[in-house]
């Protein structure tokens, strides 16, 4: 009596045979997959070359892909990473995937999404970095039958890959995560040390800052940004000052890529380059203007100051720079500055005023030398205090001063001698025009009358 056969010709015990024969192999193959990733783990391998290794053995296209839908790495069948990162960005990044990604990231386990529209299945594995989600490795399916001739195995068999192909990334990104953690560590270290001029020798100091792209052959200068949180002791108070001190790190590397950045708890740091002519880049007090409004825009309710310190090209003076932005900005905020950016070069004689541990004592004396002009300036619209100003920055020269001020020299002559008497100075005497311009200094520091 014959044996009965199999729909392919084949008797029961060879059909047998090739079932386990096949088996064996898909097993071989998924084994070799695992080694073959699990050494990438081992290795100083990236995510891409997880996908790319994906890609080639299983011949899907294979993506990772952040929280916010960013491709973070791609790799197809004989194509190159450009038409790779395309292709995905043409067939799967759609709104109707965070909702997938979302479900995967829910349940921690690879899940398969069949797209019959299109004749292939989407496989989602979250990547898992602690207790986190940071990305997804997706595959696109096109015909399970590549791996086994089995569907429903070939189904199971592209699930344990990605499965383990997204541990593999998960191992990669944490160790990522740990080198990028602990460079940070050392780069904050050595900005540090050029901040405070810790270095042993002036050769240690170099080689600080060279490690940080310090260009010696330009100047530089240090800026001190002063966030002051929101109103209130709360946790949102603290987070919105974090969120706007990263955005001020952000925005000056954004203008000028080799900056170097230091944030600390509510200052920002920056050494930043000087242009080489005007046409070339943005000056330090114009990008601390930007910045200014910038955060206004972004962080109304939170408080910005900025000190900039005095030019300098080799390493070793960053250190005094920084010492000048640093006191030049808390001296200006104490006097209630809100959202000034002022360089220590153009302090003049305020260099010294500034120091004065209180300000109503400035305010004090300038009331005393000119009080009564700013009072009368008030009851009688006249700029008195502006004119007096002019006229000591020209020299005396009431021709100058008209130009600047756009009225006629004996329009200025007048107003001087109206402040005289006003004032009862006499401004040929050496000790009162030095009051007087003593007290235009400090009403310009303290921000008063206009100037």
């Amino acid at each position: 009596m014959a044996e009965p056969s199999t729909s392919a010709g084949l008797s029961p015990v060879t059909s047998g045979f090739t079932e386990i024969n096949q088996e064996n192999r898909t097993l071989r193959d998924l084994v070799e997959i695992y080694r073959h990733l699990s050494g990438l783990a081992l290795q100083d391998a990236d995510i891409g070359t997880v996908a790319q290794l994906i890609a080639r053995r299983t011949e899907v296209t294979v993506a990772v892909i952040s929280q916010k839908m960013g491709i973070l790495a791609a790799a197809a069948p004989g194509e190159s990473y450009e038409n790779s990162v395309q292709y995905v960005h043409d067939h799967l990044i759609h709104p109707r995937l965070a909702h997938l990604l979302a479900m995967a990231g829910k349940t921690r386990r690879a899940m398969r999404l069949p797209d019959p529209t299109r004749g292939r299945a989407r496989i989602v594995a979250p990547i898992l970095v602690g207790d986190t989600v940071p990305a997804y490795l997706v595959s696109l399916v096109a015909n399970v039958s590549l791996v086994t001739d089995a569907p429903e195995q070939g189904e199971d068999i592209h699930l344990l890959i990605a499965e383990h192909a997204a541990t593999i990334c998960g191992v990669i990104l944490a160790r990522e995560r740990v080198i990028s953690s602990a460079g940070s560590q050392v780069r904050d270290d050595l900005i540090e040390g050029l901040l405070s001029g810790s270095g042993r020798d002036n050769d240690e100091v170099v080689r600080w800052a060279q490690h940080l792209g310090f260009d010696g052959e330009r100047d530089h200068r240090v800026l001190s940004v002063i966030i002051e949180a929101p109103p209130g002791d709360s946790e949102r108070s603290r987070l919105v000052a974090e969120r706007a001190a990263g955005a001020t790190a952000r925005l000056f590397v954004a203008q000028s890529p080799d900056a170097i950045t230091a944030v600390r708890a509510r200052e920002v740091i920056i050494v930043l380059s000087e242009p080489a002519t005007p046409a070339t880049g943005i000056r330090a007090d114009q990008l601390g203007a930007l910045c200014v409004q910038r955060l206004g825009a972004l962080f109304p309710d939170v408080g910005v100051s900025i000190g900039i310190g005095g030019a300098f090209r080799e390493p070793a003076h960053i250190a005094r720079s920084y010492e000048e932005a640093r006191r030049t900005n808390e001296a200006v905020r104490r006097l209630g500055r809100r959202g000034a950016v002022v360089a220590f070069d153009s302090l003049g004689i305020s260099r010294l005023l500034l120091q004065v541990p209180d300000p109503e004592a400035l305010r004090e004396f300038a009331t005393d030398i000119l009080g009564a002009v700013l009072r009368h300036e008030q009851e009688h619209h006249v700029k008195y205090v502006t004119t007096l100003k002019s006229y000591f920055q020209e020299n005396s020269s009431p021709r100058r001063a008209g130009e600047r001020l756009h009225v006629h020299p004996n329009t200025v002559t007048y107003r001087v001698r109206r402040v005289e008497e006003i004032t009862g100075l006499d401004l040929d005497n050496y000790r009162d025009r030095l009051a007087a311009q003593v007290a235009l200094e400090i009403l310009e520091a303290l921000g008063e009358a206009g100037l």
